[in-house]
């Protein structure tokens, strides 16, 4: 349902957003949180809390850790506004691990089932990939075609895809170390204004974690999602659904499959015109956003303090 005629989408980031003492400012606000995160270890044999809490950084970057620490943080930031303010999502998408986050907006997945999903995503991204060597980069300053032709000439070298098409002018490519390789050396050749190298667990997004897909289908598979009327954008297709079953598959393969991010956003903008409101640390998405579609309206929310601010923007954008 619209609020005050605008229709809201709720958009939640992926992994990479994280950083020690994250959502401390909810829990310091709002006890009951606590309890959450503790019965999320005692259930999983781990010390999310203490490393969300107190790091160590390296420990909060490993991604059984970072992706419910994030799912976590974006759910609270939401909880803290809808406190506040009663509003519904009239469509949500999130960025890789954001996607089940948005679940959880949807009311398709409890909170606990959601950071139970994400925990075990990411044991499974890291142990499909069986210690081989792998890379990710992020490449900067050329089109997502071409990016994704400069793939297909490096994987005479080895696996690499566009696993994230995050802007215009930003795609991060993933796989086996010496394709990636030879795709960063070509993206230099073509004059690509920075190539990043990414420091993460596995290569997220490629073929080489099959595994995990059918690992997480399984997970998926115990789970009873509830039915919604709130349509989430996939990952993998860029579209809408409400289908569950549609919802699960896409989850799953997702693992494997390129992130759509532009193309999604382009849909929802084109056929919803939202106020987009992103939940999550660091606000990564409205910094995308930028190179998405200037024009777009998108107001974040990263700490406890940056709620009223989103409500008088909101209220402001509402009456215009």
């Amino acid at each position: 349902m619209p609020y005050k005629g605008r229709n809201l989408a709720f958009i939640f980031p992926g992994q990479g957003a994280q950083y020690v003492g994250m959502a401390m400012d909810y829990i310091a606000a709002e006890p009951r949180l606590e309890n959450v995160l503790r019965s999320f270890d005692s259930q999983n044999g781990v010390d999310l809390f203490s490393i969300m809490n107190e790091g160590p950084e390296e420990a909060l970057k490993e991604t059984r850790f970072t992706q419910p620490a994030i799912l976590f943080h974006s759910v609270a930031a939401m909880q803290a506004l809808q406190q506040k303010l009663p509003v519904q999502p009239d469509i949500v998408a999130g960025h890789s691990l954001g996607e089940f986050t948005a679940l959880v907006a949807a009311g398709i997945l409890s909170p606990d089932e959601a950071m139970y999903l994400v925990h075990r995503r990411g044991q499974f991204m890291i142990e499909a990939n069986e210690d081989k060597p792998f890379a990710m980069a992020a490449i900067l300053g050329l089109g997502p075609n071409h990016v994704k032709e400069i793939c297909e000439m490096a994987s005479e070298k080895g696996i690499v895809i566009a696993a994230n098409y995050n802007t215009p002018v930003q795609t991060v490519i993933s796989g086996s170390a010496s394709g990636v390789a030879r795709a960063c050396e070509i993206a230099q050749e073509a004059r690509a204004k920075r190539i990043v190298p990414l420091a993460v667990g596995g290569p997220f997004h490629s073929p080489l974690i099959e595994k995990a897909r059918g690992w997480l289908a399984e997970e998926i598979g115990k789970l009873d999602f509830t039915q919604s009327d709130i349509p989430l954008v996939s990952n993998v297709s860029a579209r809408p659904t409400t289908d569950l079953d549609q919802i699960k598959r896409n989850l799953a393969q997702q693992v494997t499959s390129s992130v759509r991010w532009v193309e999604s956003m382009k849909f929802i903008i084109d056929n919803w015109n939202p106020v987009f409101l992103e939940f999550g640390p660091q606000r990564v998405l409205a910094g995308m956003m930028r190179k998405i579609d200037k024009q777009a309206r998108i107001l974040s929310v990263d700490k406890l303090d940056d709620v009223p601010a989103m409500i008088e923007k909101l209220e402001e954008i509402c009456s215009d």
